[in-house]
């Protein structure tokens, strides 16, 4: 019971906090408030009322559309709503695992409770840099460097074995290896981003990949581990190739000109946060099975 109500409490929270970013989502590329003014139609700039800020029901009373124009409130608001309470209650459902509490003791059950609240965060980190990549092709450093801060923190304070992986060897303490760990594994996944750049611009002669990117994935290798950052980055690699064939198979995408499909740009970062989101919540079983699979 305590897992059932923990996991719908966290849901709630997700929904709440999930409204939250769609306003900040829609703010900040405006460069406006995400305190004032209260939240309105974009279109014909009403005042909403509180039962319209009612999140994901208030889209479905309405049927995703403004009470008093009619404008489209658009799939993005329910989207981002039900991602950040499904992924909220995913993380509660795994950490309220009452079989596991007995042989944990008061410390331990502390730092699990503040491993779950700090993964919370960071999907809700990583769900923010997927949207904003995805409409506007940005991905802000007021996040990404705060993102890499807040990792290599998390990694030093809370180091466990099965986040860092198996860089370091040296030092006699867990928390200066993690450190250490955690800081060369956003290097080197900093790195492979940066390598991929030069290596596009050396042969097409323009930019293809920004350095947002880059920072992105120093985000991952900070909070994930080398192994975690470069299975994310996998994923996000599949994930764009696949929507790139779907893109190209579209008859508006068929009656482009080759030039300028390969110049089209497409938005690796959310990609790459959809990666790192699978890789924080099934990366470990995830790289158990592949290992096996090629008899590692």
């Amino acid at each position: 019971m305590i897992r059932i109500l923990g996991t719908f409490f966290a849901a709630l929270s997700g929904l709440a906090f999930g409204s939250f970013l769609n306003v900040c989502i829609t703010r900040w590329p405006q460069g406006e408030s995400i305190v004032r003014p209260r939240s309105r139609c974009r279109n014909c700039e009403r005042t909403l009322t509180w039962w319209e800020n009612i999140p994901l029901v208030s889209w479905l009373t309405l049927h995703g559309r403004c009470r008093t124009c009619g404008a489209w409130i658009g799939w993005r608001y329910p989207i981002v709503e039900l991602a950040i309470g499904g992924l909220w209650a995913l993380i509660a459902w795994r950490f309220l695992d009452l079989s596991r509490f007995a042989a944990l003791s008061q410390p331990a059950l502390i730092r699990e409770a503040v491993t779950a609240v700090a993964f919370a965060l960071f999907c809700w980190l990583l769900v923010a840099l997927a949207v904003l990549d995805a409409e506007h092709l940005w991905l802000p450093d007021w996040l990404t460097w705060p993102g890499i801060l807040a990792g290599f923190l998390f990694s030093a304070l809370l180091p466990a074995a099965d986040r860092a992986p198996q860089l370091i060897s040296w030092g006699h303490s867990p928390r200066l290896r993690a450190a250490a760990a955690s800081l060369l594994s956003a290097l080197l996944a900093a790195l492979l981003i940066l390598v991929i750049r030069w290596l596009y611009k050396l042969l097409r002669h323009h930019e293809g990949v920004g350095l947002g990117d880059a920072k992105l994935m120093a985000l991952l290798g900070a909070w994930l581990g080398l192994e975690g950052a470069l299975l994310a980055f996998g994923i996000g690699v599949v994930l764009g190739a696949i929507v790139a064939l779907i893109a190209l198979a579209l008859p508006a995408s068929r009656s482009d000109d080759q030039q300028t499909w390969a110049l089209r740009k497409m938005p690796l970062g959310t990609f790459l946060s959809i990666g790192g989101i699978v890789s924080a919540l099934w990366g470990q079983p995830l790289i158990a099975a592949y290992l096996r699979w090629a008899g590692i």
